[in-house]
């Protein structure tokens, strides 16, 4: 495979589109944000780094806390809005016609349509030049009861994630394995099995 040497770029893709609420119940705001991620397991921790001159930027600042709402595709048209509307001038609830709703252990609302929602506080801003890092502390993962099955498993892939790569948006494709499927051993029935510890 022959390729080709580009300058620096971001260009890992996809990544997540997700909607990030902040503000209060009274006054809520959203960004979409697309450079997002989890960076440590205990505690559960996450990230998201926001332009300064974003207005929600400073309401994250004030309030130290946010909510990252995961998207679907029928949530894509809104995601969008999100991102390129601010919020200085644009009640962005009213106009995608989304729903704010409380959190249980933050102050900013989370978005009702949203699959799942991560409540998080911010223990660390890290200034890296054109966007500020929030390292937060996820507190809470609220989860729609429609994507649990009757032993409480979750299914995501029941609501159809949305993702961002390049410009562009793209429903999440289908299953192609699941991990550690790799190196399961076939049962005699021809199921894999899961490897010994």
């Amino acid at each position: 495979m022959s390729k080709v040497t580009w300058k620096p770029g971001t260009l890992l893709a996809p990544v997540p589109a997700v909607m990030v609420s902040c503000g209060t119940m009274e006054k809520p705001n959203i960004i979409t944000i697309a450079w997002t991620g989890i960076v440590n397991s205990e505690p559960a921790m996450t990230y998201i780094s926001v332009r300064k001159e974003r207005f929600s930027h400073q309401l994250i600042s004030k309030s130290g806390e946010f909510v990252i709402n995961l998207t679907t595709s029928d949530l894509t048209r809104a995601t969008d809005l999100c991102g390129v509307k601010s919020g200085r001038d644009t009640d962005k609830f009213a106009l995608t016609k989304l729903t704010p709703e409380p959190a249980s252990q933050l102050s900013c609302p989370m978005i009702a349509q949203s699959p799942l929602s991560l409540e998080c506080k911010v223990t660390q801003v890290l200034p890296l030049g054109s966007h500020d890092m929030f390292l937060a502390q996820i507190v809470a993962v609220n989860v729609d009861e429609s994507l649990l099955d009757e032993k409480g498993k979750l299914h995501l892939s029941r609501c159809g994630l949305l993702s961002y790569a390049h410009g562009e948006y793209f429903a999440q494709g289908r299953r192609l394995g699941s991990f550690g499927y790799s190196v399961r051993k076939k049962s005699p029935t021809g199921k894999r099995k899961a490897p010994k510890k």
